[in-house]
């Protein structure tokens, strides 16, 4: 196999609770994650020189160890001692530093797209293990789908499918630091955690009103008073009657959720030509495990 191409889906978290810090640093969480239909597009080129090539259409993106696709490549060339080279050309569309697991996305493809081309023979327990060494979502982004994710969100538990709906996904013009946002977090006492057991229901009842009607991310807390236009594109989300609206991971996209395709599509139109966000897809969740 010479070349193999692959969609890199990208996630929102339906319910996204911090538990407390953990003795490594890390943070103990309790999230609900959900695979949505937006998506990077990669290629993966064999070479016979050995060595890592990446591409990109962000001239802003890192193309050295500093992308984690280029880490993922690394870490099985050298594990199974690959003596030929991969090139990886990478099309983002994922929004960059948005809460979607965009880098993690495209490098549990990139650990998934080489098993195959090198007929490494790992099956997709094994990728998980090694993608939570390149980072805590990367696991997740191998198994795609509905989950519950705890620890450090690499425990990872498969759940009913979402409900079918439209999502429409408003990234604002701002970047926000998921290290700042902890920081800020563990400075404060959390005041109220989301209800995860009563979004899990919803799933298991496959009733999408009580999901949206439950949705809530702790985070919200200190990204919206350092970036007020989430609210903003929250409201214009509800205005036009979104079952809920939420930022996800630690910011600053905001996803709606709508059960009426066009109440979804006007306010698409209207936060698309509006000042609030400066990239708008409107989508639907992507069930489909690996």
């Amino acid at each position: 196999m010479k070349r193999i191409e692959l969609k890199a889906m990208g996630k929102i978290n339906l319910g996204l609770d911090v538990l407390g810090i953990r003795q490594d640093g890390y943070h103990e969480v309790r999230m609900i994650m959900q695979t949505v239909r937006l998506f990077d597009r990669i290629a993966l080129v064999k070479k016979d020189k050995p060595g890592i090539t990446v591409k990109t259409n962000l001239y802003y993106l890192p193309t050295n160890e500093n992308n984690l696709v280029y880490k993922a490549a690394r870490m099985l060339l050298d594990e199974f001692e690959i003596g030929t080279g991969v090139e990886i050309r990478l099309e983002k569309h994922i929004p960059v530093s948005a809460g979607m697991a965009g880098g993690s996305t495209d490098a549990a493809s990139v650990l998934f797209g080489m098993n195959q081309m090198f007929r490494l023979g790992l099956s997709k327990e094994q990728l998980m293990e090694r993608g939570v060494k390149i980072g805590a979502d990367v696991p997740y982004c191998v198994m795609r789908g509905t989950a519950l994710a705890e620890g450090i969100g690499e425990e990872l538990t498969a759940l009913p499918p979402m409900p079918e709906c439209q999502v429409l996904i408003a990234k604002p013009g701002v970047s926000v630091s998921t290290k700042f946002v902890y920081q800020q977090l563990d400075s404060r006492p959390i005041g109220n955690h989301p209800d995860i057991d009563r979004i899990l229901e919803g799933i298991r009842r496959q009733d999408l009103h009580m999901i949206a009607g439950n949705l809530g991310n702790v985070l919200e807390s200190v990204t919206i008073p350092e970036y007020p236009v989430i609210a903003q594109i929250k409201k214009v989300m509800m205005e036009y009657e979104a079952l809920n609206a939420m930022m996800s991971g630690s910011g600053p996209t905001v996803f709606g959720l709508f059960d009426d395709p066009g109440k979804a599509r006007a306010a698409y139109q209207k936060l698309k030509n509006g000042p609030l966000a400066k990239q708008v897809y409107l989508t639907g969740v992507f069930n489909t495990r690996r």
